[in-house]
């Protein structure tokens, strides 16, 4: 048996039909197929699941000892697997400390280098901090102040008996020399000596006055230099003098501000002692926020301009302060925003009369350790950058220290773009001495930040929070951080590395996991990107179809043979069946425009954006020009503020105009659509109250006395207590990540025996949560309040979704669908408004191109019906088929932020500015 190849036999993972395969390694694998076809289900739940089987099976006893409760994949035998590491869309970081310079750890070593070679300055003054030493003191005493006059001073403890011995007869006070005899013994503390008065010309003598004070001061002195002019006077004290204090401590010499020494553990945000203590290392502090108080400001007090107060349980504090506001003669009539600033401040402070709202949030206050109190609180908070730190997240003391005039967390707040030119650089800011003290960790630095921006993440800072960057952007840090690593003999499972690029960054990630391969390792890659596909060395198509109608291997050969193949993929990738065209509007001069003026938010440049009502707009650009910036973060949420859906505030603009022509918002994004597995489709979808009420209608469910109630797994009754009518129970492994395995009691069913025993046409509800969708719809076919539905979920792709899949499972893409099919269905209801605008984020990650034009045809439905429809895209099949297209860049961060085109996609095609109208215009001469 070659052991140049990963042999597998018999894999039946979830929808795999018993398939045996031979991939070749050291080679970049691509697995294609329509959505559902079974790809992850071979690449992470059988290939990577077995390798991570393997792994834990030979670290510890403890983990062995579980292994035969875990469910290994369904497969006869995998031969010749190398050690697996899967690299996977989501981001799994929920806390708000990790950001991208911990996540790639160039923040840990950028700790390390500013320990080694950062030089601290005053937070104060601004003067550089110096650690003195005696020799040091002399040569810059010589060379600044040579022939002037001086007075060598040191601080002691005061015993005036022990001084005259040493021969010590003068003291400073109060910026006075005195003799030492002119006062009594009673002087208590420390007191200043004057060792010696001196001209600094002779070099001896200044060493040697120097080096006495410098140890009887225990390494601190003062040096008095008098006016040069008056040297000959007899009389020091009555001549103007400048005081210098040195210290072999890191202390500043003009305000006494100390630091403590370099190290690491200084400059982290998340050590207990050097994190800012105001927001303790988050860099924000959470406030009440006026907006989200009284976020309609056209109301008036007497009409609930103060939301909270408009609860029951809260009334009495706005009729107190209706009351009250008479005596203060504040019209409680007005609108909120035609009340003057000091009318505002007494409502909020409170007066003698009536208590404000400030008082109001600090009764709830202490009642914080009620759960449903602590909530409410959290709904009119927002975070502020930290007035202490300005939102650096450490302590002063740690930023007094500075390369090249910065400190770290102003590094930190640098696209890495930027920071590869500042440390191309660095050797401005350091002398050679000190970059070869620190030479491996500048290197290290330099290569990661390389190769984040290799990967197409130059335009994101390394005080970006981990949770807020999108899944692709996660799983392409992971990938730098493997590029770091340099490993060689692993097998690498990668879940769509593009995702969220634009066209102009897949060529590098083509040629990063060419690179990765080369050094001797195996790449399989789950993947519908053309040109990813097209750069493999091998291909795999799994289908025909989705779900049961998919499962077998359609071509397992090299790429050569794929593009003969004439399989659904590849004759999507030679252009064979690939139509972009589908109907333009074209009366899309006639139609109103929404418009957002002044936009400048994030990285915006002051741009306006207008938008086609009743028409299907796309906003591209390469990744980090401002897309999520613009529409996101300003169109929607100044849209949903507008329509009172939501409450947080947009980013900056001057204005929106054409909102009066629309009846709602609604964002469709990536994000999960349940947040605990106990939500599936069925219950998303609304389908799960009339199969319950099915069930529970039939002969045996009424003998047994059982009610709809007992058919669910979210309530005590018809479900398994043992697994709380989960189907698996939780194995907590401590140092690894949690295990499921199936109940042993209900054996993964979730229902007690006897709910199971009731069969609806020869099926439990067991069978029915295990079935897919095509198959339900034809099992409920003659049930209209369910038959619409599978009809709408078959439509966009989704036949193949089993019924009681968890929510928790869904990619990003099945998600978005889920969601449209939602609207869908209300769409179809008789009293359904039309007016909406709809924005997509990326909707067509994880789809193939044929569900992609399945998903397009759905989007010309909603614009069909009246809607307004915005989809941030970088796929070009879905580019080519807008009315109206936006381009934003030229660049990402600083770089982008600006709307360098606008008009239909042919137009975009000829524009010579834009990376996209580029990419487009070989698209269209290609595949059109």
């Amino acid at each position: 048996m070659s052991v140049k190849h990963l042999i597998i036999e018999g894999a039946r993972q979830n929808n795999l039909k018993n398939i045996t395969l031979k991939i070749p390694h050291n080679m970049v694998i691509a697995v294609t197929g329509v959505s559902g076809s079974g790809k992850s289900s071979l690449a992470f739940d059988t290939i990577f699941a077995e390798g991570q089987w393997r792994y834990i099976e030979s670290l510890s006893t403890y983990a062995r000892l579980l292994l035969e409760k875990m469910d290994r994949p369904d497969v006869d035998a995998i031969y010749n697997i190398r050690p697996a590491i899967a690299l996977e869309q989501k981001n799994p970081v929920k806390g708000s400390r990790s950001t991208v310079g911990t996540l790639t750890e160039i923040y840990d070593l950028l700790r390390v280098l500013y320990s080694k070679v950062s030089t601290p300055y005053c937070p104060k003054c601004s003067k550089e901090i110096i650690k003195w030493n005696p020799s040091m003191i002399i040569s810059w005493l010589l060379t600044r102040h040579k022939g002037r006059r001086a007075a060598v001073i040191f601080k002691t403890a005061y015993d005036k008996h022990s001084l005259v011995q040493k021969g010590y007869n003068r003291i400073l006070i109060n910026g006075m020399i005195t003799d030492i005899d002119e006062h009594n013994e009673d002087l208590s503390g420390s007191r200043e000596v004057v060792l010696d008065r001196l001209v600094i010309k002779d070099e001896l003598r200044l060493a040697d006055s120097i080096e006495t004070a410098w140890k009887e001061g225990s390494e601190t002195l003062k040096i008095m230099i008098y006016d040069t002019d008056r040297a000959s006077s007899a009389n020091s004290n009555n001549m103007p003098f400048i005081s210098i204090n040195f210290s072999a401590q890191n202390i500043c010499d003009e305000c006494s501000f100390a630091v403590p020494e370099p190290s690491p553990a200084l400059f982290s945000f998340n050590h207990p002692v050097y994190a800012c203590p105001e927001c303790n290392g988050f860099g924000n502090v959470l406030v009440y926020d006026e907006n989200l108080i009284s976020p309609d400001k056209m109301l008036s007090l007497d009409d609930g301009v103060i939301e909270p107060w408009e609860m029951p349980a809260f009334r009495w504090w706005k009729q107190q302060m209706l009351k009250g506001a008479k005596t203060c003669r504040i019209d409680i009539h007005k609108p909120y925003q035609d009340l003057s600033d000091e009318e505002r401040k007494l409502i909020y402070e409170g007066t003698p009369h009536f208590y404000g709202v400030k008082d109001f949030f600090k009764e709830l206050e202490g009642k914080r350790y009620k759960m449903h109190v602590r909530f409410l609180l959290s709904r009119y908070r927002s975070p502020v950058i930290c007035s202490a730190c300005k939102g650096a997240k450490i302590c002063l003391e740690a930023l007094a220290y500075r390369i090249g005039g910065l400190n770290i967390a102003e590094l930190s707040d640098m696209p890495v773009s930027v920071l590869i030119k500042w440390f191309d650089n660095l050797h401005l800011h350091l002398s050679s001495e000190k970059i070869e003290i620190a030479k491996e960790a500048i290197k290290q630095i330099s290569l990661k930040l390389r190769f984040l921006m290799n990967v197409g993440l130059d335009y994101l800072t390394l005080n970006r929070q981990s949770k807020t960057i999108s899944g692709g952007e996660y799983q392409r840090v992971n990938l730098s951080n493997q590029l770091a690593s340099a490993l060689t003999s692993t097998l690498y499972v990668l879940d769509e590395p593009t995702i969220g690029l634009h066209p102009r960054d897949t060529d590098k990630i083509c040629g990063i996991i060419k690179g990765i391969s080369a050094k001797g390792n195996t790449i399989i890659i789950v993947e519908h990107d053309r040109d990813v596909i097209s750069s493999s060395d091998w291909v795999i198509e799994l289908g025909p179809g989705a779900g049961h109608l998919g499962g077998n291997v359609v071509f397992a050969g090299a790429i050569e043979d794929f593009r003969k193949s004439g399989t659904l993929t590849s004759q999507y990738i030679t252009g064979e069946s690939c139509s972009c065209y589908i109907e333009k509007n074209i009366f899309l001069d006639k139609k109103s425009f929404l418009h957002i003026i002044g936009a400048k938010g994030n990285n915006l440049k002051n741009i306006d954006l207008k938008i086609p009502l009743n028409s299907l707009t796309i906003v591209t650009g390469v990744s980090g020009s401002g897309k999520s910036s613009l529409v996101v973060e300003t169109l929607y949420r100044a849209a949903a503020r507008h329509f009172k859906t939501e409450s947080d505030l947009p980013l900056p603009f001057k204005s929106i105009n054409g909102l009066e022509k629309l009846k709602s918002v609604k964002l469709v994004d990536q994000s999960p659509i349940g947040r605990t597995p106990r939500s599936n489709l069925l219950t998303y979808m609304k389908m799960f109250e009339p199969i319950r009420k099915l069930y529970a209608a039939q002969p045996d469910a009424k003998k047994m006395n059982l009610t709809q109630g007992s058919f669910s797994f979210n309530v005590p009754g018809g479900r398994c207590e043992t697994c709380k009518g989960e189907g698996y129970q939780r194995m907590e492994m401590y140092f690894f990540e949690d295990i499921f395995i199936k109940c042993e009691d209900c054996r993964g069913k979730r229902y007690k025996n006897n709910v199971l025993q009731v069969a609806y046409k020869g099926k439990n509800i067991h069978d029915i949560l295990q079935m897919t969708v095509e198959e339900a719809s034809a099992f409920f076919v003659g049930l209209p309040e369910l038959s619409s539905k599978f009809t709408i979920l078959q439509e966009t792709g989704l036949g193949y979704l089993r019924l009681g899949q968890p929510a928790t499972t869904f990619s990003g893409g099945e998600s978005q669908r889920l969601k449209i099919c939602a609207e869908l269905e209300s769409s179809l209801k008789p009293f359904f408004s039309k007016g909406f605008l709809y924005i997509f984020d990326e909707p067509t990650v994880g789809l193939h191109y044929r569900d992609v034009m399945m998903f397009m045809v759905v989007i010309k439905r909603l614009i069909s019906k009246g809607n307004t429809v915005v989809i941030i895209e970088h796929n070009l099949d879905v580019i080519a088929q807008a009315d109206w297209v936006i381009d934003l860049g030229p660049d990402g961060g600083e770089g982008g932020g600006k709307i360098i085109f606008e008009g239909s996609p042919e137009k975009l095609s000829n524009a010579s500015n834009s990376y996209t109208g580029r990419y487009l215009k070989q698209y269209l001469d290609k595949f059109a």
